[in-house]
């Protein structure tokens, strides 16, 4: 069957040292996901013989290796999700030559790792803005996967405003322009958007809202049948984790109050919902729905590369 008819499904996943439990990042997360998140979710893919693309940070392959390679020793494909997951150096508030920075520094760190070049980025958190896209060419990236089209979360997250503009993104792959990744182009640089039907197809969507979740899967597969979208579904290591007792404490990450009420207290006790390995099974019956209607599930890269895109 030519590459151009089969049904794709590209498995992502997010690699950070963010705590779901606490609401920030912790050195004891990242430890955690590489003994217990990261090993749990390879045993998945293993398990169904799946590939997928891992989007780590820089952090996290500075302070814990391990974690890239045993992702690489797994035949998935390694890719940046930045140097660092903190929300004062998120992509949308860094300038270009900050971004440059972050993702040479990130790159070169994870190549030493995988010994493979890395091509696929995903911006923490999806925040960007225009300069991203030319500071992904200058640094040799040739995917991006940080627009989740039609997407209306944006409130409950950082930068929610911003991401405005991904509510009239094209939803099939596309070249982006050199100044946005949210609009078609004729750069060197693929965009592969996200699923997102208001509610992104994501982890976190899945542990909140399963019923919500089966019926994204029945549209994203229809959809997949009438103009060969590729479904892209997003998923972290740490949401595997169980952490934390006692009373819950969340940590407040920005001085602006709504933004604190809106993307830490709300969207933070709403995040815990069926969080550690009771997501196991969720996360099972979405690969089993794909692997039963005949989906093949690839890498960011080798989507892009068959079909033409790289």
């Amino acid at each position: 069957m030519k590459p151009e008819n089969l049904r794709y499904i590209l498995w992502t996943n997010d690699v950070e040292d963010h705590s779901i439990w606490y609401n920030r990042l912790r050195y004891e997360t990242g430890e955690l996901v590489l003994r217990e998140g990261m090993p749990m979710l390879l045993d998945i893919y293993k398990r169904h013989g799946i590939t997928t693309t891992c989007y780590f940070t820089g952090y996290m392959a500075e302070h814990f290796p391990e974690v890239v390679r045993m992702a690489a020793a797994g035949g998935h494909e390694v890719a940046s999700h930045g140097y660092s997951h903190e929300v004062d150096q998120a992509f949308d508030v860094l300038p270009y030559n900050s971004q440059v920075q972050h993702l040479d520094r990130s790159r070169k760190l994870l190549e030493d790792l995988c010994g493979r070049p890395v091509i696929s980025f995903r911006a923490p958190a999806l925040r960007v803005n225009s300069d991203t896209p030319g500071a992904l060419i200058e640094t040799g990236f040739r995917t991006d996967s940080s627009v989740a089209s039609q997407r209306f979360d944006m409130f409950l997250s950082f930068g929610g405003m911003k991401k405005m503009r991904r509510l009239f993104a094209p939803r099939l792959p596309y070249r982006t322009r050199t100044d946005s990744l949210y609009h078609k182009g004729d750069s060197p640089l693929v965009e592969v958007p996200l699923t997102a039907m208001i509610l992104p197809y994501v982890g976190t969507t899945m542990r909140m809202f399963p019923a919500v979740t089966r019926l994204q899967r029945r549209i994203a597969a229809a959809e997949n049948r009438f103009n060969r979208k590729p479904v892209v579904f997003d998923i972290h290591p740490n949401e595997f984790l169980e952490e934390g007792e006692g009373k819950r404490i969340i940590a407040r990450r920005s001085k602006n109050f709504f933004t604190f009420i809106m993307a830490d207290l709300i969207r933070g006790n709403l995040k815990v919902k069926n969080l550690g390995k009771k997501a196991i099974p969720l996360y099972e019956n979405e690969i089993s729905f794909y692997k039963n209607r005949g989906f093949v599930s690839v890498t960011v890269q080798d989507y892009c590369k068959s079909n033409g895109w790289i």
